[in-house]
């Protein structure tokens, strides 16, 4: 028997819900993510790895082991993947793709694969962009929360790949410096934000990205 308060106790923290004003976060996840272009330029996907603190791992186990044996089977990571699934789906999975500074609309990911191994919480989910995606001009992919709530980074300019990059293409990992990105922003930044920045999606100015400049 799933216990509804577990589910409850997940969605709370990745989404922010628990703490409607927090201006800082309380979960922390080291990101992976690859970029997939097809022979013609095209993005094919965006293929997500999140790697979740022991704190927050150890209070996932804790809700979701329902038959007390101090591990996720199947059926439970299967239950996580789901409760993430559900959970994040308003904040587009916390990812973002701009094309020379404008967004573009991705597909939810089909589903959303729970893993947990050495003690910590893995997730993995692949999205597609909503129409075709040829790489032209500057194009920025990254992870962010709305929220602040739960911090997703990218600790090594590594941890961003791309597979099947064109010839002619830049590839850039960006990292904002927060002071200048609140300079650069300040019009933007107004004192609501701060006291409530779930209201908004200005946190993404912060968010570590990739950039890839191409030509045609």
């Amino acid at each position: 028997m799933k216990r509804p308060a577990a589910h409850a106790t997940l969605a709370a923290f990745l989404a922010g819900t628990a703490v409607p004003a927090a201006a800082h976060p309380h979960v922390f996840a080291e990101a992976n993510l690859e970029i997939a272009v097809d022979a013609g330029g095209n993005v094919e996907a965006l293929r997500h790895v999140w790697r979740f603190d022991d704190l927050f791992s150890s209070t996932v186990l804790i809700e979701f082991d329902t038959n007390a044996d101090l591990q996720l089977d199947t059926a439970e990571l299967e239950a996580v993947g789901k409760v993430i699934h559900e959970s994040l789906a308003e904040f587009g999975y916390f990812q973002f793709v701009t094309v020379d500074g404008r967004d573009i609309a991705m597909q939810p990911p089909e589903r959303i694969i729970a893993d947990f191994q050495d003690n910590q919480l893995i997730i993995l989910f692949e999205s597609k962009p909503a129409q075709s995606l040829h790489l032209a001009g500057t194009a920025g992919f990254g992870v962010y929360d709305p929220t602040f709530y739960t911090a997703i980074d990218f600790y090594e300019d590594g941890n961003m790949t791309v597979s099947g990059l064109p010839a002619g293409c830049a590839r850039a990992v960006v990292r904002p410096d927060p002071d200048e990105a609140i300079a650069m922003n300040q019009q933007s930044l107004t004192e609501a934000f701060f006291e409530d920045p779930s209201s908004n999606d200005m946190s993404k100015i912060f968010a570590t990205r990739l950039e890839l400049t191409c030509k045609g």
